[in-house]
């Protein structure tokens, strides 16, 4: 196997994750736990997908995505933060909705025929790196690089910055930032909608970028899932969301390549004869998920790992303990 081919393939998939998880890594941030990336990527692919075949401009496909997504937030965060209903139920209930408005518009999308797609180049000298130069620089997506740059400046953001600040105390302590002057309602809209808004994104990468050309309700194939679990297994920190993100898109990759007709390790690939084991594997990343959810779920778990102390409270101006 190539590792260099696998790496670089994973590091492009992976991109995918990696914005919709640094949306959800904001939005929990502000203390509303979103769980409806899924249904959020689908509307972007979607309409990405839709706008560049009408135009034939995959950028304006992106930010009709990432606007389409951004407005689908909002229905969670009124429903989450001006009516302070349970935000799991309101999160699932935004999957069902995203899920169904995409396959009922972008129905017949997958035979539109030909769309005009975001370009992928090489870095000069970076790409010329020992060993990295060609996962990281060489015949990339505009997107990865976009990636790239996103990570640290949202880590730069929470952690040295006063409205980075602002967003940190909004999510720990409401009532105390409430007493500040900082609003806690309208921050929290903000982040709901840069969450939704990152999800788009991160559809619209899949449809015009890592998986071109197409559009059916398994173009996001479970990955709004994998980054929640992935916002759990990074702590809320952006930097060790995009390695999870990168590693994951390997794995995936690495599933792929393992299951073919190839030889894996000078012998007969095991996992090309056995439909049951590369089922197995195939499985192995979701089943990862699930666990981190489960896990991440209890409270006790959640502020070992680093939660914010008010995710999935609503705030009630007035209301001590908050």
């Amino acid at each position: 196997m190539d590792w260099i081919v696998i790496l670089q393939a994973g590091i492009a998939s992976g991109t995918v994750l990696l914005f919709a998880t640094l949306g959800e890594i904001l939005a929990e941030r502000s203390g509303v736990m979103n769980l409806g990336v899924e249904g959020m990527m689908l509307i972007g692919a979607m309409s990405a997908f839709s706008v560049a075949v009408l135009t034939g401009n995959p950028w304006l496909g992106v930010l009709v995505a990432m606007l389409a997504a951004g407005l689908l937030s909002q229905i969670h965060a009124f429903i989450a933060i001006t009516l302070q209903a349970d935000q799991v139920v309101s999160g699932l209930a935004l999957t069902f909705v995203g899920t169904g408005i995409s396959l009922v518009l972008g129905e017949g999308l997958s035979k539109a025929g030909t769309v005009s797609l975001l370009p992928a180049f090489s870095i000069p000298l970076l790409s010329q790196i020992p060993f990295v130069g060609p996962i990281f620089f060489t015949n990339q997506n505009v997107m990865v690089y976009l990636g790239y740059l996103l990570t640290p400046l949202a880590w730069y953001y929470l952690n040295h910055t006063r409205p980075g600040m602002h967003l940190r105390a909004v999510g720990e302590y409401p009532a105390a930032a409430d007493t500040l002057g900082i609003n806690v309602y309208h921050l929290r809209y903000l982040y709901v909608f840069v969450g939704g808004i990152l999800a788009g994104l991160g559809g619209a990468t899949i449809s015009l970028a890592i998986s071109p050309g197409w559009f059916s309700e398994l173009t996001t194939a479970g990955q709004g899932w994998i980054a929640i679990g992935l916002v759990i297994f990074a702590q809320w920190n952006p930097l060790r969301g995009a390695a999870g993100s990168y590693i994951f898109g390997a794995l995936r990759r690495l599933i792929l390549d393992i299951q073919g007709p190839s030889m894996l390790l000078g012998m007969r690939n095991p996992f090309y004869y056995n439909p049951y084991l590369g089922f197995f594997l195939q499985m192995l990343p979701y089943a990862f998920t699930i666990v981190v959810l489960v896990l991440g779920s209890q409270e006790a778990v959640r502020k070992r790992l680093g939660a914010p102390a008010a995710l999935g409270i609503p705030y009630i101006r007035g209301e001590r303990g908050m």
